[in-house]
């Protein structure tokens, strides 16, 4: 049977209201990831090397798909009520390092001003400024030879800068919130450590951690570096409405069934014009969207360029269109 083929201009969000969570597809992700993680600790604690290794390869996978459902809790499109999404949110947070209430509040502030990369949370760090060379050059060395630098600076700079928080959302409430969940994930690591001991949790976990980050230092960096963005200098703007954030994102196409089990995270400009959609959802809508290539095309063309190049400019500065 011949599928329909795309739909020239994108649907109307009110043409899409039907795609909503199911709890169902929802415990269906959460348990085999729950799965995962567990089976992967396990045979990492084993003394085969075999096991050891095994281990490593499901729990990095796992963690990268913990990453993936916080993104999705702190939409509210995972499950279908509020509850189950925050809960599933808290215990998200704590395998992919990020505090959920701090998650939810930073990531919508990157939804409401994609497009204005000064006013971005995630995106302003790359505006353009003069660059001390000590700077370039840990950017390009690390880009070079695979240190996952941007996945740690991005949980650093953006979730766990407690003052930059503190000032970014001026809510008591929201501040309080914050602080208790950055205090409560931090916690559950201090625990760990004490309880398990740091070499035998490193053992354990340290391989797995590092794959995890290099994974997802491409999900990262693939989504907005090197497209061209507007800056507000100051200025009074608007935020730019979600079907007009197309032209900000980028899409990669991964292997369809790698695409289905990561909650199609590699549709990010889908999921940026109808944040309201759950990411297993996102296959439904006919709609080819701009800015999409081949997630091995992608990781090609951006690792032959000097890191700096990919994240500090753009491709109407470079005639490079990845």
């Amino acid at each position: 049977m011949n599928q329909p083929a795309p739909a020239a201009a994108p649907p109307r969000p009110a043409a899409l209201v039907g795609l909503r969570p199911r709890n169902q597809t929802a415990s269906w992700f959460v348990g085999g990831t729950a799965a995962a993680t567990l089976i992967g600790i396990w045979c990492a604690a084993q003394p085969s090397a075999l096991l050891w290794l095994v281990g490593q390869l499901l729990l990095s996978a796992a963690l990268v798909e913990w990453f993936v459902l916080l993104h999705e809790c702190g939409h509210g499109t995972l499950f279908s009520s509020r509850w189950a999404n925050t809960l599933t949110g808290q215990l998200a947070g704590v395998f992919a390092g990020i505090p959920f209430p701090i998650w939810t509040r930073v990531h919508g502030r990157h939804h409401k001003w994609t497009g204005w990369q000064d006013l971005d949370p995630t995106t302003e760090a790359l505006s353009p400024r003069q660059r001390a060379a000590w700077e370039r050059a840990i950017v390009n060395v690390c880009w070079k030879y695979w240190i996952p630098l941007f996945s740690v600076l991005y949980r650093l700079t953006n979730f766990w800068n407690l003052p930059c928080i503190v000032r970014l959302f001026r809510s008591r409430g929201t501040r309080l919130a914050m602080l208790i969940g950055a205090a409560s994930v931090a916690l559950i690591y201090a625990i760990a450590i004490v309880a398990v001991g740091p070499f035998v949790l490193l053992r354990t976990t340290g391989v797995a951690l590092l794959l995890s980050l290099i994974v997802e230092d491409l999900l990262i960096l693939s989504q907005h570096t090197h497209i061209p963005m507007t800056q507000s200098e100051g200025r009074d703007v608007r935020p730019y409405a979600a079907q007009d954030q197309e032209r900000f994102t980028r899409s990669l196409r991964l292997p369809l069934l790698l695409s289905r089990l990561m909650l199609q995270v590699d549709a990010h400009t889908l999921h940026h014009m109808y944040p309201f959609v759950p990411g297993y959802a996102l296959h439904r809508i006919e709609y080819a969207t701009a800015n999409e290539t081949g997630w091995w095309r992608w990781i090609v063309e951006a690792r032959s360029m000097p890191g700096e190049v990919l994240l500090f400019q753009n491709r109407d500065e470079t005639g490079f269109d990845l």
